[in-house]
């Protein structure tokens, strides 16, 4: 998908307290190793790389836009690889820390991903990933009906996209069977309020929207931003709109 790094970080503040909130649930102890997946800009890694000075980071992410801005926070104990997720499949590599914000929800087969990823903690490796919650967030709802009514369903070849997010039975379970201990899993809302129905769509046009228009002509994506943007105005109805955006935080360690 062709990120576009300027949008995504219009919404940076709002977009950045989830990961600071995953942050905090890391440990230092034993932390020498450790792979940020889906790392985007960079940013966000470097952010970690300066809490955790002993650590060696590595960031990894599929978008060259992205990877583009991430050469300013490269250093000795930091650097960044352009891979995609699915490519940890091949690999054997352990880490002391599996740590990914916002990124994840994008890999298909989670009941696959997953138990893969937590085989990849070293002995006591800490695993940290944090995800928006997208079946029940309204934006996303929204977008998924539009896509499947006419003439958008023909339009977009009967595409549309499921979230491979799962509940929080599925996630606990697979760290629990990995052998994960001091679990904390939990669904927390960021709010977000919204003067208009503007906003909302900018803040969703950064990221889950992106590959529906890559899959419109050029004459059909105004057709659907404008019908999405009338629908979003009407499930809010009067603004300013408090839209509870759902993300779930999922920690453990060996």
């Amino acid at each position: 998908m062709p990120w576009n790094p300027e949008v995504y970080n219009q919404f940076k503040n709002i977009r950045y307290q989830p990961f600071f909130d995953l942050m905090q649930l890391i440990s230092s102890d034993g932390l020498k190793k450790a792979i940020d997946i889906g790392c985007g800009t960079g940013e966000q890694t470097h952010i970690l790389s300066e809490k955790f000075t002993d650590a060696e980071f590595l960031g990894i992410d599929a978008s060259d836009e992205m990877l583009q801005k991430s050469l300013e926070f490269q250093n000795k104990n930091l650097s960044f690889q352009q891979k995609a997720i699915e490519e940890l499949y091949n690999s054997e590599e352990k880490w002391d820390l599996i740590f990914s914000n916002a990124a994840l929800q994008w890999s298909d087969n989670h009941e696959k991903l997953f138990p893969k990823l937590l085989s990849l903690l070293s002995e006591n490796g800490q695993f940290a990933v944090q995800m928006p919650v997208q079946s029940e967030n309204i934006l996303n709802q929204i977008l998924f009906q539009l896509a499947s009514e006419e003439p958008y369903k023909t339009q977009l070849q009967d595409w549309n996209r499921v979230s491979p997010v799962l509940n929080l039975d599925d996630y606990t379970k697979m760290m629990f069977d990995s052998g994960l201990k001091d679990l904390q899993i939990s669904i927390k809302v960021y709010p977000i309020i919204a003067e208009d129905a503007e906003k909302l769509f900018q803040f969703i046009s950064g990221s889950a929207l992106i590959p529906y228009l890559e899959r419109l002509s050029e004459a059909n994506k105004e057709t659907f931003i404008n019908e999405y943007k009338n629908r979003i105005a009407e499930k809010f109805n009067t603004f300013p709109a408090m839209y509870a955006f759902k993300r779930v935080l999922l920690y453990g360690r060996k």
